[in-house]
């Protein structure tokens, strides 16, 4: 099942001829747990860009409706209590009302809606009952996802040589994953020409078996750190629904709005009947 990056190493024949270093063979196995941990870093930081994504997408599209419904509970709740007068119903009552999201102020409500020219599209589609642009969607294209696994298996910090490109790496990594975040092809094709320009480091090769020795237990430590990450992220509500349907997160969010806006008629007809008996 592949070539063993270690199990390679030609032994000395009886010949006589020249054996490997002893740290040869360490070395290859460094390299190889350095490859292995940036391939583990590109899998965790584009699940987390897709949870990310998604989250937005589902607050975006289905923050409204859970509102509705918590609403609707208050209100049914409250009619049920006006109803009965029992102090439980009550009780449950102020608890649902104590669920609902406060309305905000009309400073909060506006924040960041205000431009040189008055209210926003968004502001405007919203008093006057228009349909609000529905939100942008971001996430990564195949060709932004090559680009960014290209760029990193390239400049991760993991290889530098010495703490200045070191440093140079974090900077530039870091305005990758920016670019990624957004899903901006554009930008990272940029950036592939600019590090293709740039300065190409050394490759670190150790010579002593304590500093590689090491250099392993730092790999190993980060891969478990970045094992928790990942962990956590799968772990997560968001995680664990796109992980339901990683090919088709956008189908998901339509069957979970159908599920809530039933339960949002479900509420209203029970609204209207405990309205309606009390009448």
């Amino acid at each position: 099942m592949g070539d063993d990056p270690v199990g390679d190493v030609a032994e000395p024949d009886a010949g006589g001829e020249e054996a490997e270093r002893p740290e040869a063979r360490l070395e290859r196995a460094v390299r190889a747990a350095e490859q292995a941990l940036i391939e583990f870093e590109i899998a965790v930081e584009t699940f987390r860009v897709e949870v990310e994504n998604f989250s937005r997408l589902h607050h975006q599209k289905l923050g409204p409706m859970y509102s509705r419904l918590d609403e609707l509970d208050a209100q049914i709740a409250e009619a049920r209590a006006a109803s009965t007068g029992d102090p439980e119903d009550v009780r449950k009552a102020q608890e649902a009302r104590a669920r609902v999201m406060p309305m905000p102020g009309i400073e909060e409500l506006f924040h960041d809606w205000l431009d040189s020219d008055g209210l926003s599209p968004e502001a405007s589609a919203m008093l006057t009952e228009q349909p609000v642009r529905p939100p942008q969607r971001v996430r990564p294209s195949d060709e932004a996802r090559k680009l960014y696994r290209e760029l990193v298996r390239k400049a991760h910090p993991d290889l530098a040589q010495d703490d200045t490109e070191r440093a140079r790496r974090d900077e530039f990594i870091s305005r990758v994953n920016a670019a990624y975040g957004r899903g901006d092809e554009p930008l990272l094709r940029e950036l592939s020409e600019e590090w293709a320009a740039g300065p190409v480091a050394e490759e670190w090769r150790p010579s002593r078996s304590e500093e590689l020795y090491a250099r392993l237990e730092w790999l190993a430590q980060r891969k478990e750190l970045l094992a928790l990450v990942a962990r956590d992220l799968e772990e997560s509500a968001i995680g664990a629904m796109l992980k339901m349907a990683p090919d088709d997160p956008d189908r998901l969010l339509e069957e979970i709005a159908e599920q809530l806006l039933a339960q949002v008629s479900e509420r209203e007809a029970e609204l209207a009947g405990l309205l309606g008996s009390g009448a």
